[in-house]
């Protein structure tokens, strides 16, 4: 893994440790029955111990929250002993868990339902502790950090990884949970939460247009339907090849472009035009579900004269 910025190392750790958590929350709730399954429910306090507690939250304790100690930031009666705090209290719930965990299948009801109170207590903690760090301390710590501050750090984590799980550590951890999540028919997305109405009203709502060409080259969506449109589409385009909506002397720069997505050769492909007084831009990206199978293209088109005349800071306060 290559990120560049410190504050994005731990937020790619925190995305680890929620998929960790997903399992884990997903087990204790089967508890109640006597159907969770030991082996997912070990495999993911596990990692949620050796990966999130002596990997990352190491990380925060031996060199980012020092770092903001040093920059200003109090420990004792500050952001930091809160966070410390709570390091505590995850570590000591998530050792008390391990220790039960085997003996689960032959535990009384009401032991079951103990552990689950207090997984489902380590899961509260830990995902409000995520959200007050991404949300809150790390944006208090960039605002004091210096330039020099930012490699040293990811220095330090690097340097915790690679002594702990050698050079190819960002893979093991990879596959740590990859493990904690095997045997799952598929891991649950965050858009099964929503409805066909209200996925269809957020796809209406956004503020650029959007068509879908699938794998077999046929278009099979466009957003904004009743709307005005940069470029006029209606119903009629739906089930036609792409190559039908293009002109001429451009298609086969389509063909490259969806040639090159289907042999993975290419990952984008943007243009930019002045068009109705304005610069639009172009983009394509192609599709593919989680085994890397293609599925089509992704067309965004945008109106950017206004975005590329922003200048300094607006913020949320000032609106």
């Amino acid at each position: 893994m290559e990120i560049k910025a410190w504050d994005e190392y731990l937020v790619a750790e925190h995305e680890m440790i929620e998929r960790a958590m997903a399992v884990l929350k997903e087990q204790l709730l089967k508890l109640q029955d006597n159907a969770q399954d030991t082996i997912k429910l070990q495999r993911a306090i596990d990692f949620l111990l050796e990966f999130g507690d002596k990997i990352h939250n190491k990380k925060e304790e031996e060199h980012l929250f020092p770092l903001m100690e040093q920059r200003g930031i109090p420990r004792e009666g500050g952001p930091l002993g809160v966070m410390l705090m709570e390091h505590e209290a995850e570590r000591g719930l998530l050792a008390t868990m391990l220790l039960k965990v085997s003996g689960l299948k032959k535990a009384a009801a009401d032991a079951r339902l103990r552990f689950r109170d207090e997984g489902l207590e380590y899961l509260a903690i830990r995902s409000e502790h995520i959200w007050k760090e991404n949300d809150v301390l790390y944006p208090m710590a960039r605002r004091v950090f210096k330039d020099n501050d930012n490699a040293e750090l990811i220095d330090h984590f690097a340097r915790i990884n690679t002594e702990t799980y050698g050079p190819e550590a960002w893979d093991k951890f990879t596959r740590m949970v990859l493990e904690v999540e095997k045997n799952e028919e598929r891991r649950k997305k965050l858009i099964e939460g929503l409805s066909h109405r209200q996925l269809d009203a957020i796809m209406e709502a956004m503020p650029f247009e959007v068509t879908f060409v699938d794998a077999e080259d046929t278009v099979a969506y466009f957003n904004r339907l009743d709307k005005e449109k940069l470029f006029p589409r209606t119903r009629s385009v739906i089930g036609r090849k792409v190559e039908k909506c293009h002109p001429e002397n451009s298609v086969a720069t389509v063909r490259n472009i969806v040639t090159g997505f289907k042999n993975k050769t290419h990952d984008k492909a943007e243009f930019w035009i002045d068009f109705k007084d304005d610069k639009i831009l172009i983009r394509y990206f192609p599709v593919y579900d989680d085994d890397g199978e293609y599925l089509g293209v992704l067309e965004i088109t945008q109106a950017i004269g206004a975005i590329q005349k922003i200048t300094g800071n607006k913020r949320l306060l000032d609106w």
